[in-house]
């Protein structure tokens, strides 16, 4: 089961992907499993990233993935519950990785990397819950790089939206469900 979780920044989207899989493991008796794709690229981003750890109680195990997420997701077995935290980051650190590279090589190695990871998510029999940012709600960014990255977030949303069984909004903390073929 996939189940999809988008939002924009600060929605709570990340405090309501990590109750739902919480709820879940604890009701199969399975691990939660955290897999996290942030770099601590500077201070700022250094207290997210202990934000997240310490608003995270002990229950969790993690799994930090920022670029090789496909050789992550072959490993994962059904003794566990797992968070997938975000998608949005792993892309940026997929461009980053490229940053040296033509407008055009970019694009071709972010259309690769995100067919690969869509087959990876399609071969998927564990339950996971995977959260994204939603960024294509607000005004159109000055700067190819950063309308690239917009660009392809979308595209990488819209194929796993495509996949999930169960695909939920969440808005100023309060979660809308867009798409839902689990049977309860």
């Amino acid at each position: 089961m996939i189940h999809f979780i988008l939002g924009g920044a600060r929605s709570g989207k990340s405090s309501f992907a990590e109750q739902q899989v919480l709820k879940r493991a604890i009701c199969h008796k399975k691990q939660a499993i955290y897999i996290a794709t942030a770099s601590a690229i500077d201070a700022e981003m250094e207290n997210r990233i202990a934000k997240h750890q310490h608003d995270r109680d002990d229950n969790w195990q993690l799994i930090e993935c920022p670029l090789a997420l496909n050789n992550a997701l072959a490993e994962l077995n059904n003794d566990n519950i797992y968070l997938l935290d975000c998608l949005t980051l792993w892309l940026n650190n997929q461009l980053y990785s490229q940053r040296k590279s033509t407008s055009s090589e970019q694009r071709q190695y972010l259309q690769v990397k995100i067919e690969q990871l869509l087959q990876s998510l399609s071969a998927l029999t564990v339950d996971i819950f995977i959260v994204s940012n939603e960024v294509g709600l607000g005004v159109i960014p000055l700067g190819e790089s950063t309308r690239l990255y917009v660009d392809y977030c979308g595209w990488l949303n819209q194929g796993v939206a495509k996949l999930a069984d169960k695909v939920t909004l969440i808005t100023a903390g309060i979660p809308l469900v867009i798409k839902d073929t689990v049977d309860n």
